[in-house]
């Protein structure tokens, strides 16, 4: 699976520090238990696995990289990937290098971030900078909608091609629980449009503050919206 063409979203080499120095969660864990709930339906066993999640979870992988990494044509019966391909630069790019790397009539089957993730704490961040720096900076990463998942599924020409979504609502005690949380599972900023200074933190401060007067529930706990797309194909 070769590179990621222009335009450069994402700092790749900041993604993969993050990363390793992250730490497994339930929230991922969950979404590893997803994707096995659904391979364990397909009635097939599968000999040349590749995982590429950035967390691998298939015990019976034959290899595990990351995307960006060439393999030959033809080489697997099944790639999975868990929480890993909202970081490519090129996802059109690297689903059609994952259908190539298939054998006939193998199988593709993967989760991502997309859709409406983080919606709250994306309207907050944005408006309090707006209000006390007078602009605003890319601080989350922009998202792939469930339409364009199933519609590039079928563009790089995998068949019987199915994109879903489930949403997720993750509670926290404050704005700052939650970014605690995305910077431990390696997830925060690396877009490569960042501000490369400090921020000063009375911006977090009118962040939490909108964000608590506009979403707290009763239990006293804010919100997180957090949307899983799940993608399942096979090569022809």
């Amino acid at each position: 699976m070769t590179g990621e063409s222009s335009p450069t979203i994402f700092d790749r080499g900041l993604v993969e520090a993050r990363i390793a120095g992250a730490k497994q969660n339930a929230f991922i864990d969950d979404t590893a238990a997803q994707l096995n709930e659904r391979l364990s339906e397909i009635r097939r066993e599968f000999e040349s696995a590749l995982d590429l999640s950035p967390f691998p979870f298939l015990s019976n992988a034959k290899e595990r990289a990351r995307p960006g990494v060439s393999f030959d044509s033809g080489r697997f019966d099944l790639i999975v990937s868990n929480l890993g391909l909202h970081w490519v630069n090129d996802l059109p790019g690297v689903l059609a290098q994952i259908r190539a790397a298939l054998k006939p009539d193998s199988l593709f089957i993967a989760s991502l971030i997309g859709g409406e993730s983080l919606r709250e704490l994306r309207e907050c961040l944005l408006e309090a900078e707006i209000s006390i720096a007078g602009g605003a900076s890319p601080r989350i990463s922009p998202m792939i909608d469930l339409r364009t998942a199933g519609n590039l599924l079928r563009r790089v020409g995998f068949k019987l091609p199915v994109a879903d979504i489930e949403r997720v609502t993750l509670l926290y005690k404050d704005m700052f629980a939650l970014m605690r949380d995305l910077r431990s599972a390696g997830q925060t900023n690396a877009l490569t449009s960042r501000l490369r200074h400090f921020t000063p933190r009375k911006i977090f401060i009118e962040a939490n503050e909108l964000y608590q007067r506009r979403h707290l529930t009763s239990e006293g706990l804010i919100p997180a919206t957090v949307d899983i797309i799940y993608l399942h194909g096979w090569a022809p």
